[in-house]
C-alpha cells in the first residue's frame, strides 16, 4: 500500500527502501509481529551501525544504516497492510529517529576527532532539512487523500485510534513534541503559507525528498564507504543552504513567477 494515490506519486529519493519494506510487511502480514516490533528492529540496526563505526568497520556500518532505512519504511508498510494505523507507532518511530540521528553524528564526531560544536550544528541542520521535507510532504499527502497518520501541525495530542489508549498517545505525543517542536516551529516561521499553496509539482517534491531521512542516511553511508567520514558533518551544515533555496522555489512556484512555467506538472 502507498502513502499516496497512484496518480499523485512522485520519485521519492529518500524512499529507496520501499520495495524491500513492502516485501517485509507482506511476510509479516498474517503473523503476530506488529509495526512497533519492526520499529524496535530498526533501532537495533541503528545501534549496530554505531557499534561498527566505533570499531572502524565503516562498510559494515554503512550497510546497517541502509538496513535501518528499509526497516524504517517497513513499520509503516506493515501498519498499512494490517490496517492498524497508530499514533503511538508514528511517534515512537519519530522519537527513535531523532535519537539515533544524534548518536550517528556524535559517533562520527568521535571517530574523526571532530568539533562537538559543529556536530551539534550539523544535528540541527539535519533535523531542519528533514522537517522541511516532512512539512511539504504531509501537506501534499493531506491534499491528495494520502496517508493521514501524520498531521501538518503537531501541536496537540490527537484522539487515540482503535487499539490505543489516550493516555499512552498523550505520553508519546509529548515526547515527540519535546524532540521536534522547535524544528517544526522554525520551518513554519520560514514558510507559513505553504499549507495554502495550490501547487506542489512532482519534480519539486522529488527535489525536496533529498532532505528525507532515508536519503540523508544514504549520503552518510556512501561517505563512510569512500573514507570521507571527516567531511560528513561539514557536508550537512553546508547542505542546509538548500533549505532557503527550496522555500524560495516553493514560494516562486505559487506566486506565478515560476508557476506559469511549471503549470501542468503535478
Amino acid at each position: 500500500m502507498s502513502k499516496l494515490p497512484t496518480e499523485h506519486k512522485f520519485l521519492d529519493l529518500s524512499d529507496y527502501g520501499r520495495p524491500p519494506a513492502r516485501w517485509i510487511a507482506h511476510c509479516f502480514k498474517n503473523t503476530g509481529v506488529t509495526p512497533i516490533h519492526i520499529t524496535m528492529l530498526f533501532v537495533v540496526a541503528g545501534v549496530i551501525a554505531i557499534g561498527l563505526m566505533l570499531n572502524q568497520q565503516l562498510w559494515a556500518a554503512a550497510i546497517f544504516l541502509v538496513i535501518k532505512s528499509i526497516l524504517d519504511a517497513a513499520d509503516g508498510e506493515l501498519a498499512r497492510v494490517k490496517q492498524t494505523p497508530s499514533y503511538i507507532g508514528r511517534y515512537f518511530d519519530s522519537v527513535a529517529d531523532i535519537i539515533l540521528n544524534f548518536f550517528f553524528l556524535a559517533t562520527i564526531c568521535y571517530i574523526t576527532a571532530g568539533s562537538w560544536l559543529l556536530t551539534f550544528v550539523a544535528f540541527c541542520a539535519v533535523q531542519l532539512q528533514g522537517t522541511l521535507y516532512n512539512y511539504y510532504y504531509v501537506i501534499f499527502r493531506n491534499r491528495y487523500n494520502g496517508d493521514k497518520t501524520s498531521r501538518i501541525f503537531e501541536d496537540t495530542s490527537p484522539t487515540a485510534m482503535p487499539g490505543e489508549t489516550q493516555r499512552n498517545v498523550d505520553r508519546w505525543f509529548w515526547m515527540y513534541y519535546f524532540c521536534y517542536s522547535l524544528f517544526d516551529k522554525a520551518i513554519y516561521q520560514m514558510d507559513k503559507n505553504a499549507e495554502h499553496a495550490d501547487h506542489f509539482p512532482k519534480w519539486f517534491m522529488t527535489a525536496v525528498s533529498s532532505f528525507g531521512l532515508g536519503f540523508q542516511l544514504l549520503i552518510i553511508s556512501v561517505m563512510l564507504c569512500l573514507g570521507w567520514a571527516a567531511w560528513i558533518i561539514p557536508f550537512f551544515i553546508g547542505y542546509s543552504a538548500l533549505i532557503v533555496v527550496f522555500i524560495l522555489l516553493r514560494k516562486g512556484i505559487n506566486s506565478g513567477r515560476i508557476g506559469n512555467y511549471v503549470k501542468g506538472s503535478t
